[in-house]
């Protein structure tokens, strides 16, 4: 297999170079072509005493094989003089591998102020200042990529390291952020949690296990994630001993109670079993604030005088299906209308509609009669479009259930979406937070609606 994946032209940062996983990584990106500012404080595994002579000999080592590469001694609290060194060396700076970090074990019982913030200092605020130093450069020349190291402390916990664990843990906030917002311009930030020989893990560790925790093992999968032509973005992803695993939250079904009723202790107590059971088939994976709220908002359905409190459901009451419509959906108007004033406007103004709402909706209709229709407005695939029955283009991110008459007084501005929601005479399932953006499709229609 040739070496593809190249980054010849690109300059990497590599905090904490010195020796373990961050000279891993700062050589195998000078041998495929990377300039590399090998950063390294030169200080013990616990933070103490500085040197050059650490990030010297991988510079050493890199230049050897004809690679680029050049020394930073500077702490990482120092981000912006790094970040310096890179634009006086190499003109620009392409990708962040926030790798330095050091142990400060203790108990909680016993841990010192200046224990905690120490940790915090060189693991959060140390990615903060290398990233606040690069990132108007990423902007600037619409991409980045970046790698923040967590660990398995940080995910989990672990005896003796609070600091460490609450640090690490931060990391993983801070990446999903960074992926939101530089995304649009093509900065990627995802989140590695390692496991690799080191001069931290030697003092954890025994050494016949050290052994297969090569940090080459790790390096590969930085590497990848850092390249141009990769898209992952916001994950986080276990890795050692050739292992490689990607991480997500799982979330039980839950049990959702009358919301309009007082809510006890004691309702928990009873319903406990079902609020902690991951195997009845109901576990979700939200990988959003929008996803994880879905089973909240659906639970504002949810009021007393049910026959009992339900687990939440996004969705409503299946409606009674019947073949074919009866003529008698009102709705169906609203419907031409909005195809209508889709296909009259100017190819400019219907590509900016588009990109405003940039979803697929379907709309499950009911009339007085218990009959069901459905219809989809898709302003996200091609030129948008409007019809009955499933949209032909693909999925829709969102399901409106909503009688006739009620979906003619909302697009009438007769009536108030949130109002109508928040009564259950909306039910919406899928990405729930995209239902904001109904207003902009009734619009079309005549500007009626009041949303």
């Amino acid at each position: 297999m040739t070496n593809n994946l190249r980054f010849d032209g690109r300059v990497v940062i590599v905090t904490g170079a010195g020796g373990g996983l961050g000279r891993s990584h700062a050589l195998a990106f000078g041998s495929r072509g990377a300039s590399v500012v090998v950063n390294d404080l030169g200080g013990s595994h616990t933070g103490e005493g500085a040197s050059k002579r650490a990030a010297d000999m991988v510079v050493d080592e890199i230049q050897a094989a004809g690679g680029k590469a050049v020394a930073n001694y500077d702490s990482v609290l120092d981000g912006e003089k790094i970040v310096e060194t890179a634009m006086k060396a190499f003109g620009r700076v392409d990708i962040v591998v926030n790798n330095a970090g050091i142990l400060k074990d203790v108990s909680f019982a016993r841990m010192t102020d200046q224990q905690w913030d120490l940790i915090f200092q060189v693991h959060v605020d140390g990615a903060y200042k290398v990233l606040k130093a690069a990132w108007p450069i990423f902007r600037k020349q619409k991409y980045g990529r970046v790698i923040n190291t967590t660990s398995a402390a940080g995910i989990y916990g672990n005896f003796g390291q609070a600091n460490y664990s609450a640090a690490k843990l931060a990391l993983v906030g801070l990446t999903s952020t960074l992926a939101l917002e530089g995304k649009k311009e093509n900065i990627h930030s995802n989140v590695i949690a390692p496991m690799a020989a080191s001069r931290m893990t030697e003092t954890i560790m025994p050494p016949d296990m050290l052994k297969s925790l090569k940090p080459e093992m790790v390096t590969p999968l930085v590497l990848y994630l850092c390249h141009e032509d990769t898209k992952e973005n916001g994950s986080l992803f276990e890795v050692g001993a050739g292992f490689v695993g990607k991480l997500r939250w799982e979330r039980t079904g839950g049990y959702g109670f009358p919301n309009n009723k007082a809510l006890l202790p004691e309702h928990i107590q009873e319903r406990w079993a079902q609020i902690t059971n991951f195997e009845d088939g109901r576990v979700t994976h939200p990988g959003s604030t929008q996803e994880s709220m879905e089973s909240i908002i659906a639970n504002f359905e949810n009021l007393a005088g049910d026959s009992d409190a339900k687990a939440p459901s996004s969705g409503p009451s299946p409606a009674k299906k019947t073949s074919g419509g009866s003529g008698s959906f009102k709705s169906a108007a609203v419907f031409d209308r909005i195809k209508t004033s889709l296909e009259a406007m100017t190819p400019k103004d219907r590509e900016a509609q588009i990109k405003k709402v940039k979803a697929a909706f379907e709309f499950k209709i009911t009339n007085k009669e218990g009959k069901e229709e459905v219809y989809y407005v898709d302003l996200k695939n091609g030129n948008g479009d409007v019809g009955k029955g499933a949209n032909p283009k693909g999925k829709c991110e969102v399901t409106v259930s909503v009688t006739d008459d009620d979906f003619v007084d909302l697009a009438d501005g007769k009536a108030n979406a949130q109002k109508m929601f928040m009564s259950g005479k909306i039910k919406v399932k899928g990405q729930v937070m995209l239902a904001t953006k109904l207003g902009d499709i009734l619009k079309a229609q005549g500007d009626k609606a009041k949303l």
